[in-house]
């Protein structure tokens, strides 16, 4: 379900980067990447494999020293003698989350917890929040990878921390799983935390998230809400109309009198699919309602985050660029 809850947009974004590059020799990670992202946002980053995803993360967290630009965290710069502190309200999911397989996950929670100065007593009950309190005391060797998945979302989680980075969170995990991580979001997400997201799984970001950016070859190449991108793409709608056979004719003939050619269609089992540019919708759906009876019934289907994706496209040098 996408998110009703408005972004915080305040005088201080929760993550701003300005013009941030990182260059390793002639290959750019990161080139010249601009973003901001509000309070409260539930913000997506996708992109190919070496598209730039995990070094910009790794940026914005301070773990990767930055080459060029400024990113402030709440304010706060990366850079700044300040920024530990800051850290410390940060949860970040790496994508291969490495964990000791002879301490048991109650264990390694208290042990994540010491490393950040988080309570002690938030272990026991952000397991069962994440669905492990039956496999607190099991050694990790026993758990699924699934499970290795969750517990290390729940070290994110330790310290309440006010923005997430989570690097393909729901990598392993089953689809009830994915379900329970997503409604834990919005619970966070209505105490105002905001969470940066990547995820190969395009139609689970979908429906999702409140925006997000398009990054290849280092460089963010579309940036906004799903709905919107779908505009700036010229993306075509598909629209499927019910009809039986005998009234299949009259339809394709009346599609013909809207004088496009831009629309598309194909017969099927159940009568037309079209294929139809955004600014001739209202026409089609004039003609369905024109059908009457013989008009059995309508679906209009909006083109995928994957259609999207792909439509962006790839920059030819991404290849030579290998971001990370």
């Amino acid at each position: 379900m996408t998110s009703t809850i408005p972004a915080h947009k305040g005088p201080t974004p929760a993550i701003e980067v300005r013009g941030v590059s990182k260059h390793y020799g002639a290959v750019h990670a990161v080139d010249g990447v601009d973003l901001r992202v509000e309070g409260g946002e539930i913000f997506g980053l996708i992109g190919h494999n070496g598209a730039g995803k995990s070094t910009l993360f790794k940026l914005m967290l301070g773990l990767t020293p930055l080459g060029s630009g400024e990113i402030l965290i709440a304010g706060g710069s990366v850079r700044g003698s300040g920024f530990r502190a800051t850290r410390r309200r940060l949860g970040y999911l790496p994508e291969n989350v490495v964990l000791y397989d002879n301490l048991s996950g109650l264990e390694t929670l208290r042990f994540f917890a010491k490393l950040k100065g988080a309570d002690l007593r938030q272990c026991a009950p952000t397991l069962e929040r994440v669905g492990l309190a039956h496999a607190g005391a099991r050694p990790l060797r026993e758990y699924s990878k699934g499970m290795r998945q969750r517990l290390g979302f729940a070290q994110a989680l330790l310290g309440e921390p006010r923005v997430l980075f989570l690097d393909e969170p729901t990598n392993g995990l089953d689809p009830q799983a994915i379900r329970d991580f997503y409604s834990v979001l919005q619970e966070l997400q209505a105490k105002g935390v905001t969470v940066l997201i990547t995820s190969h799984i395009l139609a689970e970001l979908q429906q999702r998230v409140d925006r997000l950016a398009i990054m290849a070859a280092g460089r963010i190449q579309a940036l906004g809400t799903v709905q919107a991108l779908r505009e700036q793409q010229q993306a075509p709608l598909r629209i499927e109309l019910h009809l039986s056979e005998q009234d299949v004719g009259a339809a394709r003939q009346a599609l013909s009198l809207l004088g496009t050619e831009a629309i598309v269609c194909r017969g099927t089992p159940q009568g037309l699919s079209l294929s139809c540019p955004r600014e001739a919708k209202m026409a089609v759906l004039g003609l369905a309602a024109g059908l009457g009876s013989r008009l059995r019934d309508l679906s209009l289907h909006e083109s995928s985050l994957e259609d999207v994706f792909f439509g962006v496209g790839q920059p030819a040098n991404e290849a030579a660029a290998g971001g990370r």
